[in-house]
């Protein structure tokens, strides 16, 4: 072995492996003790937001509209039913107030909370503790507020598809048993597609007439 060599090898032992050694160990810690972030797919511009920074109970409903989110966006969104959402979808009020919650009316309400929590220099409990004027309520009640009325229309939403996916299928029923009762009658029967469009004009949901009179819901059109 040359010296040359010799200085190489020791060059790898003795400054590359520590260093890679300490920089390795030094982001595992890192990663280990960093706070655990939100993560929601249906609104991921939450996942700015550490877990412990935000009250169990307002964790536990976003996990729920995040779920009910995920669903109503592929309900209301893949209109031709081709598996994906894209240009070849039809955008519908529905959809785009969906989209509006999901987007802008959850993160800001999220975001106006902890700016509510911090504004306390101890241990952030005015903002679970202290009445906003005028309103009788705390910010974190204030917070509750506004996710459960979203909860409850999301619920709504997804009764709605339940209904009018099912007078499909009982428009489906209708027509194969007359089809099939009377086999002779076929020119005198309306197309499936025909019977099918009769169910389309059950009324699309909308805000509920509560939400009207709810400041928190009135623009989420918007």
């Amino acid at each position: 072995m040359t010296q040359v060599t010799a200085m190489f090898v020791m060059f790898i032992l003795y400054g590359v492996l520590p260093a890679a050694g300490l920089y390795l160990g030094y982001r595992g810690i890192k990663k280990v003790t960093a706070p655990k972030m939100l993560e929601y797919k249906a609104m991921p511009q939450l996942g700015y937001i550490p877990e412990k920074s935000l009250p169990t109970e307002v964790k536990t409903l976003l996990d729920k509209i995040n779920q009910k989110g995920e669903k109503l966006r592929v309900i209301y969104g893949d209109t031709n039913n081709d598996g994906k959402i894209d240009d070849k979808d039809t955008v519908t009020e529905t959809y785009i107030m969906i989209q509006n919650l999901m987007d802008r009316h959850i993160p800001q309400a999220v975001a106006d909370y902890r700016r509510l929590h911090d504004l306390d220099v101890t241990d952030g409990a005015r903002a679970d503790t202290t009445k906003i004027k005028h309103s009788g309520v705390t910010g974190k009640e204030a917070l509750l507020e506004v996710l459960n009325t979203v909860d409850r229309q999301f619920d709504d939403l997804l009764d709605a598809s339940y209904h009018q996916d099912g007078q499909k299928l009982l428009a489906t029923n209708r027509y194969l048993q007359t089809r099939f009762d009377h086999p002779n009658a076929e020119s005198t029967m309306q197309p499936l597609s025909n019977l099918s469009k009769k169910t389309e004009a059950i009324e699309s949901p909308t805000l509920s007439s509560a939400n009207v009179k709810n400041p928190v819901a009135e623009d989420i059109k918007r």
